[in-house]
């Protein structure tokens, strides 16, 4: 159902279905008027399984996944919304250490945040932009969006406002805005679980366990959420219209390979991946880390050694 992103590994997303192993292999056993069908799921070649709504999964079964380096995530219905994740012992941390690398030094941390408001705006920014400043061009830059989007479907003035205690109270844009952005966070949380980063480790937002999250979702706003939210302004049920509307999107625009490529492109601006978005996947044994080489073998005795 979702887009391969990685060395013809897929994401799988299933509900209304137990999830169970038995003689043969990992299934999903699911009741119809006929009685109980039976689909196998490919654990070996599966990056990701996202779990709906209406799913039980079994200990033995979970276990297979998780040996078979397969990440399973607790998601709403349609993958729009991501609640937990299991991560395989075997996920490569390749991705990872790129991030917390570039995270911990201030300089690489400022490149990666200037590289996100490049990639968000398709405009460079001058040489020795601070991160205050970033954040007053892309002020700048959402403010004229709205003014644009206003006055294209002749709302008046717009002023986004999120209050989740008055959520009722809030007029359709903005109930439709806030709706169509969880969801697309609980995609990029499922993506950036797949890949093995940290999804609390961000450039831009911080503080929070989804800042990174929150980071990557920004750079779809523009072209996704912003627009879709407009375009429900006289919709009588706004919430459940963005997140239906925008799910279609998401398969249409194959969001969940672009947000692969993408973070990709973030962390390692200086390596070329090719078109399909893969990542390097499970690694067979752990290494030992050395400050001079980077990297050692493990399962090896050291002792004598220089």
């Amino acid at each position: 159902m979702l887009p391969a992103v990685a060395d013809s590994l897929s994401f799988l997303y299933v509900d209304i279905a137990r999830i169970v192993q038995d003689d043969t292999g990992v299934c999903a056993q699911i009741d119809t008027t006929r009685g109980t069908d039976t689909v196998y799921i490919p654990t070996a070649s599966l990056s990701c399984l996202l779990l709906g709504p209406g799913t039980s999964i079994t200990a033995r079964a979970l276990a297979t996944l998780a040996r078979h380096g397969t990440t399973v995530v607790i998601s709403g219905a349609g993958a729009v919304r991501a609640y937990a994740g299991i991560l395989p012992d075997s996920l490569t941390t390749t991705w990872l250490e790129h991030q917390t690398r570039a995270w911990a030094n201030e300089q690489r941390r400022l490149e990666v945040a200037t590289r996100m408001y490049q990639m968000r705006f398709g405009q460079d920014v001058p040489p020795g932009t601070t991160l205050q400043q970033l954040r007053g061009l892309e002020g700048q830059r959402m403010k004229a969006l709205y003014k644009i989007f206003a006055d294209q479907h002749r709302i008046g003035r717009f002023r986004r406002n999120y209050d989740p205690r008055n959520w009722h109270d809030q007029d359709p844009v903005n109930q439709a805005l806030s709706a169509a952005n969880t969801s697309l966070y609980g995609v990029v949380h499922a993506a950036v679980l797949a890949m093995g980063c940290s999804p609390a480790l961000g450039f831009v937002h911080t503080g929070k366990q989804h800042s990174f999250v929150y980071d990557i979702a920004d750079l779809y706003k523009a072209r996704t959420t912003i627009p879709l939210a407009f375009s429900l302004h006289a919709s009588t049920n706004p919430e459940s219209d963005a997140r239906r509307q925008l799910r279609d999107q998401m398969r249409l625009i194959k969001l969940l390979p672009n947000i692969v490529k993408d973070v990709q492109a973030l962390l390692d601006p200086e390596s070329e991946w090719d078109e399909e978005g893969t990542e390097r996947t499970d690694v067979p044994l752990v290494d030992l880390w050395d400050p001079k080489t980077g990297t050692v073998p493990a399962g090896t005795n050291y002792a004598g050694a220089d």
